[in-house]
């Protein structure tokens, strides 16, 4: 059976925590990223809707209505969480408080500029915390399958869609591969052992720098 590339996604970018981080998962993929966690480290995950320690997502049948993340998904808590306003929650964000910001993505360029908040056109209910969290977090990674569902590329020389943050993506983390961003462009560091170097670079509208050897992902 073949692995759902969220799954990919997300077990990958939970390799990027490191212990005693405080860590703020986006909408989508990156909530995924909580079923990862390693056993070895604490990771203190925090949600914009008030919450700080939040634990993997609940068994069927065992959800708790009363606990949700901010994508409105149940959520288990953890020993020590804790709960606050919207407001003490944004005062962690824009305080410099969080250590990695892990996002979804519409578009990502070679300069680390995202656009992650709307599509003209289509409605739009908010920027939501992405604004802050890219203005604020230490370290920002882009969790998000490599090409939109008609097949066209994400990662583009230059952003079309209403930018979320300039310059602010470190770290670019998809179904195929891992790609740093650099004051010189973008980086392939790793790929997916179903896919080549070349597949990436066909699929990806920006410039690729290869790092040799290439490394495997998983």
């Amino acid at each position: 059976m073949k692995t759902d590339p969220r799954e990919i996604i997300a077990r990958r970018a939970a390799r990027e925590l490191r212990d005693g981080f405080y860590v703020n998962l986006g909408i989508g993929i990156p909530t995924m990223v909580a079923n990862y966690v390693a056993p070895d480290i604490e990771v203190i995950l925090q949600s914009e809707n008030g919450m700080l320690g939040i634990g993997p997502y609940p068994i069927a049948g065992s959800e708790d209505s009363d606990l949700i993340n901010a994508g409105k998904e149940t959520v288990t808590e953890l020993p020590g969480t804790s709960y606050f306003s919207s407001a003490e929650s944004f005062a962690m964000i824009r305080g410099g408080h969080i250590d990695l910001s892990i996002l979804g993505a519409l578009e990502v360029d070679c300069s680390g500029n995202l656009a992650n908040w709307m599509v003209p056109g289509k409605m739009v209910k908010g920027m939501g915390g992405a604004m802050d969290l890219v203005a604020s977090a230490r370290r920002v990674i882009i969790a998000m399958e490599h090409t939109t569902k008609r097949g066209e590329p994400k990662i583009l020389q230059a952003c079309t869609l209403p930018i979320t943050g300039m310059k602010v993506v470190d770290t670019i983390i998809t179904e195929l591969a891992v790609i740093r961003v650099t004051s010189r462009g973008l980086t392939l560091e790793e790929i997916s052992s179903e896919t080549s170097v070349e597949e990436v670079c066909r699929l990806t509208d920006a410039p690729l720098s290869v790092r040799k050897p290439v490394q495997g992902m998983l």
